[in-house]
């Protein structure tokens, strides 16, 4: 269609048209590709490596999917103590785009006028984000302690044959504290 011959009136209308047409096209929330290679069920288990050595066996399971806005990453853990008792921890973030390619800020409250925002880590929340890089989500949890030191959490989950290879670590104050890594079987 050539606009050389279209009035101003109709040529701002096709431009207007245009313009939004491409805003559209561009700005998919979540690239389909970046999300879609990871949705699904996971479940595995791993023995959690402590700073001292010693290890503790954990089940552990990661549900991966699409929201409208992003995507949403849900995960469990399942410990069994020596003594018998069982304590489950479980945690679900959604993620939504940042505006920088292959980073996602997380939602995990909503502000005064119902948007979803991240925690305040200067009130003992975690701070959490994630990223997208080639066949590797990585999920990042900042905490900051009442004394002013750090934890920071580092979850890896990288594509594989049949599911997906977790890599798991925890620093506090820049000493590793826990790590683990185990293959999660999609289900």
């Amino acid at each position: 269609m050539r606009t050389a011959n279209l009035s101003l009136p109709s040529r701002a209308i096709w431009l207007f048209s245009f313009f939004l047409l491409s805003v559209l096209l561009l700005t998919n929330p979540v690239r389909a590709a970046d999300i879609e290679q990871f949705v699904g069920e996971y479940e595995g288990n791993a023995d959690l490596i402590r700073s001292d050595g010693s290890t503790e066996p954990r089940d552990m399971s990661v549900s991966i999917e699409e929201t409208k806005d992003g995507f949403n990453v849900s995960w469990s853990t399942t410990i069994q103590k020596p003594d018998g008792r069982i304590k489950e921890s479980d945690y679900s973030v959604d993620f939504l785009p940042s505006g920088r390619d292959g980073i996602y800020s997380a939602a995990m409250t909503r502000n005064v006028f119902g948007h979803a925002v991240q925690l305040d880590p200067m009130k003992g929340e975690p701070y959490v984000w994630g990223r997208i890089v080639g066949d590797t989500m990585t999920v990042y949890s900042l905490f900051v302690a009442d004394d002013g030191g750090y934890e920071m959490q580092q979850f890896d989950r990288t594509l594989a044959d049949g599911g997906l290879m977790l890599k798991f670590s925890r620093l506090k104050n820049g000493v590793m504290e826990r790590s683990v890594e185990t293959f999660l079987q999609k289900q």
